[in-house]
Order: structure tokens, then sequence, then C-alpha cells
């Protein structure tokens, strides 16, 4: 009860109802065709309703019929379907009015196209003296090589590898050029709490092997090797996920030949410990040693100095793109709201008997679909004279289910500055219910991610919208900070929260079909996915029109 009251009193203090002033107007419709162009923000805000009806279920379900159809083959990065997939995403936009915004580097303004490496690996051991560690057994890498032929390579121990304002193992320690080894997880202090937050919260450092690679890559390391588990058993238990992953060809983003990023090997006990001239019981005994004094300690190891690694990485190229699609603002166009979904799926699999194509249709041709309705919602609008104050970009991503690989080549290759870029809404699966709430047979909900995160008033936002618009019931099981599954961190827009950009994620959340052949159009509930779509247009409305762009008043990237 207290949550409605609170909406509607945000309703009244955003200025959201009937307008009472005449529109503004920058072209006269004496002189042209053209409709009066609206920035009031109560006449746009009384608009929205008529432009959110424009997006429908029965759209919704005549183009995800298209895109989640065998014809596209699963929609595979780089193969024949996603780029079917992307044809017809960009065909939409353009006809529906929307500028293609690209206008570098690509034939086609609507594709941001770049290039992926497609890889796999070939030989890979690692030599102390005598003994001899194979890759895939003790070792394993995630991502590049330097290491393609042997080296022999200087060996350093880092402590956790974590580079904070409260702990840092980086002080006085040269790692240019260096193979760090160190601890994973990340340390306690005495009383039981982490020694980076001071609480009994984990941070990204221990949650995140990646936050480790960038701290080693800012310092100049050519690897970073993290020993995981106590024993062979366990570091094989606990790395099995990756490890399954190493052993599939993958892709990823081409390394800068000028920055490249630092190889990230995950390491048996054993192999860590030979690395270091000890034992894996001293080694391990470091965390004991870290939680008495409560700040890193040197540590006594010596480091090995005939060591050599070869992990050769046998790579090809393979391009694909991101499809934009832009609508310019009025009077605040050099702000930029942007929506987003991936329109990539995991393609096909000739091993299996029966259906072979993994269709995605609720991953994420839902989300993706959702996209181009709302785009050609607001570009009707903008034909009609109430186009957004701010400008909106509408970016349909390649290669999420690879690593969110073309969220994270637009983050770094920007087509619009992320310091002018407002917020991201991110839109991966609805229409479906989870396990939880088919239970209960109830599809009028979403999760709802993030939002809080930044922007306490994007937060606010989102459920004033729902509240005088959809009517959802708003889930925020997985906004929890110690959620397992950790959502916040697995889809395109966490890449904008990165870089310390205002998101918010919708999400059906998980059910038997997840990347499964049987993910197909006829499981979608298409009513809930038209409800979700135009929450979605709403917040998109909103961020676009009122007056002040949002603020970024949190700082939980």
């Amino acid at each position: 009860m207290k949550r409605y009251i609170y909406g509607y009193v945000l309703l009244a203090a955003l200025g959201f109802g009937c307008a009472k002033t005449p529109a503004t107007s920058t072209t006269s419709t004496t002189e042209t065709s053209t409709p009066a162009i609206v920035t009031d923000t109560a006449a746009l805000s009384e608009a929205a309703p008529k432009y959110a009806a424009t997006v429908t279920a029965a759209d919704l379900s005549r183009h995800l019929t298209i895109l989640a159809s065998d014809e596209y083959e699963g929609r595979n990065t780089g193969e024949k379907g996603q780029k079917m997939a992307a044809e017809y995403i960009s065909r939409e936009f353009r006809e529906d009015g929307l500028a293609g915004p690209v206008k570098t580097n690509s034939a086609n303004p609507y594709y941001q196209t770049f290039e992926l490496e497609k890889s796999m690996w070939g030989d890979g051991y690692m030599t102390v003296g005598e003994e001899k560690y194979l890759m895939m057994k003790d070792f394993f890498v995630l991502g590049n090589t330097p290491f393609q032929t042997e080296q022999a390579v200087d060996v350093v121990f880092a402590g956790y590898g974590i580079d904070d304002a409260n702990y840092s193992d980086y002080t006085n320690l040269d790692a240019e050029g260096k193979v760090l080894v160190v601890l994973a997880g990340e340390p306690k202090g005495a009383d039981g709490n982490y020694l980076v937050s001071g609480t009994g919260k984990a941070s990204d450092w221990g949650n995140d092997y990646r936050t480790k690679r960038n701290a080693a890559t800012e310092h100049g390391a050519k690897a970073v090797m993290i020993v995981t588990g106590t024993n062979p058993g366990e570091f094989n238990s606990l790395t099995q996920r990756y490890k399954a992953y190493a052993n599939r060809p993958s892709l990823g983003l081409k390394s800068s030949a000028e920055n490249p990023s630092a190889a990230t090997i995950f390491i048996s006990p054993v192999a860590g410990a030979a690395l270091l001239s000890t034992t894996t019981e001293k080694l391990l005994n470091y965390n004991k040693q870290v939680a008495t004094a409560g700040k890193p300690v040197a540590a006594s190891f010596t480091a090995a100095k005939d060591a050599k690694i070869m992990t050769e990485r046998i790579s090809d190229p393979l391009p694909t793109e991101n499809v934009l699609g832009y609508i310019e603002g009025t009077d605040k166009k050099d702000e930029v709201v942007v929506l987003t979904a991936h329109y990539d799926h995991v393609g096909m699999d000739t091993t299996l008997q029966g259906d072979q194509i993994y269709n995605g249709a609720n991953d994420d041709g839902s989300g993706t679909v959702a996209v181009i309705e709302i785009a050609e919602a607001f570009a009707q609008a903008k034909k009609d004279g109430y186009g957004p104050r701010r400008s909106v970009l509408f970016m349909t991503v390649t290669a999420e289910e690879k690593g969110l690989l073309g969220s994270e080549y637009y983050s770094a290759n920007p087509v619009f500055p992320l310091e002018n870029t407002v917020a991201d809404i991110n839109i991966d699966m609805i229409g479906r219910m989870d396990t939880e709430h088919e239970k209960t047979n109830n599809s009028n909900y979403i999760y709802s991610i993030g939002a809080d995160k930044l922007s306490s008033e994007l937060h606010e936002i989102n459920e004033a919208m729902n509240g005088k618009y959809v009517h959802l019931e708003l889930d925020y099981t997985y906004n929890d900070e110690n959620d397992p599954n950790r959502f916040y961190y697995r889809s395109d827009h966490y890449n904008f929260a990165k870089h310390g950009i205002p998101i918010v994620f919708y999400f059906n959340g998980v059910h038997e079909d997840y990347h499964q052949p049987s993910d197909e159009v006829d499981k979608i509930i298409f009513e809930s996915a038209e409800k979700v779509a135009r929450l979605a247009f709403h917040v998109a409305w909103e961020l676009a029109n009122r007056e002040n762009r949002i603020v970024v008043d949190s700082n939980k990237k």
C-alpha cells in the first residue's frame, strides 16, 4: 500500500497529466505541411498513451514469427541466420523512418560492423623445471593468449590480484611484462568481514574474474593466473563450467595490439604452488596471514626461474554487426536515451535427434521485436510532431550469447559519446513465465533489475510509469545484490552500467526451454510481452522528454 501512495505523489511531482499550455512550435504549419514540433513536457506526456497503444501483441507476434523461424537457423553470431536477422531489423528501422547513425566504416548506416575472432585452442602446456602441466587439465585460458609459442616467463606473486582504495596488492609491485599468480576470491579479516568492503558483502574482486584481469592489464602484466580450489579435484569441480567453455571454439573481441588485455589463466593449486616454489598448503595459508594482519602481507615465496608456457590459439576473423536505428531529438538532441536487446542466439546443433535449431523466440527474439515496435512508435510520434526532446538510439546487438560482445564493442566504440548517454533500457526475454511464476500461472509480472543501482530517479520513473500505465507486478528478486544468479551482470545493459550509465533491465526469468530447441514462438504469451514493451516505451518516453536529465546519485556499477 505504501508503494502505491508514493507512486501517486511521484506522478504529481514529475508533472504527468493533461497539458495546460499550448504546444511550443519551432516549425510553422502555415509555411510547410510539417506538423508543429511539440516540446512542451505536459503535452508530450499527454500524447504518450496514443503511441504506446501502437505496440501490440499482434505486431510483436508478426515480427517474432519471422525472426524465430527455422529459416533464420538460430541466429548464431556471424552466420547466415544472424545476417538475415540484421537485414530484417535494419529494413524495419529504415521503413519506419529511423535514421542510420553509423557514418564511418560501414556500407550500411544502420550497421556498426566489426570483426570478432573465432578461435580454438591448439597445443598447450606449462613447464616448471622438469615438471610439465597440461592445458585443460592443470590450467586453462579464457580469452586471448600471448603465448602462441613456448616462452620463458617472469613469475610474480600478487596476493589476491586486488587493486582497490581499501586494499591493494599492487603497492610497490612491478607487474610490467610479468605473469602474476593470484589467489581466487578476496580476503576476509579476523572478524569475518571482507577487507575490501568492510562488511559481509563480497565485491566484484571476488565475484568477477574480469575485475582482476582488468587490474593486471592496467599494471602492464602479461597474464594473471588465478589459483582456484584447494586440490586438483576441487579445481576441476569449481572450474567445470569455465573449462567446458574453454574447450569449445569461441568468439571474442580482437585485442588491441597497442594495449592487449592480460591473459586470464585459471590454474590448479598444485601448478600454482610449483610456480612459486612452495607447497599448496603454504600457498593457501596466505589467506590466514592476511586475515591476521587485516591488510596485504609480503609473502616469502620464491618465484620459479625456469617456468615456460605455451598456449596455442588458432584464430580466424568473423565479421558481425550491431543494428542501430536513430531518432534525433528536438531541443535536447545532444543527450541520448538507448534501448537495447540482443538479436543473436546460439544457432544449430546437427548432432541432435529431431529438432536441431535453437530458434530463441524468448531469448532474445522477444526483446528484439519489442525494440522494433517501440522504435516504430517513436518514429510515428515524430512524424506527428511529437518527436522526443532527447535523441533515442534503438540498438539490437550481436554476440550477447558469446559474452556480451556486441554491447561491449559499442561501449568501447560508441556512435554517440557515453557522457551524453542518459540511460539504457535493456529487454532480454519477455513474454514467458519462469518456473516460479508457472506455479501460480501468473504472467502479469516482470523482473526489474538495476534501475536503482546508479540512479534513484530511474527507479522512481520505472515504478511511476508502471503504476500509471501498465500495472505489471515489478518483481525485484533478482535486483538483490547478493542474488547468486547475478543477472545484473549477464546481459547487455551491464556494458553501459560499468561506465556509470543508469540502466533498467526487463527479464521474465529462466524456464525449461532456456537455451533449448524448444524455445519456440508458440510458447510466447504476447499479451504479457506487449505490457512489458509498453512499460519500456513509457520509461523511454519519460526519459527522453522530461525537463532534466536523470541524476546519477549512487555508485553500484
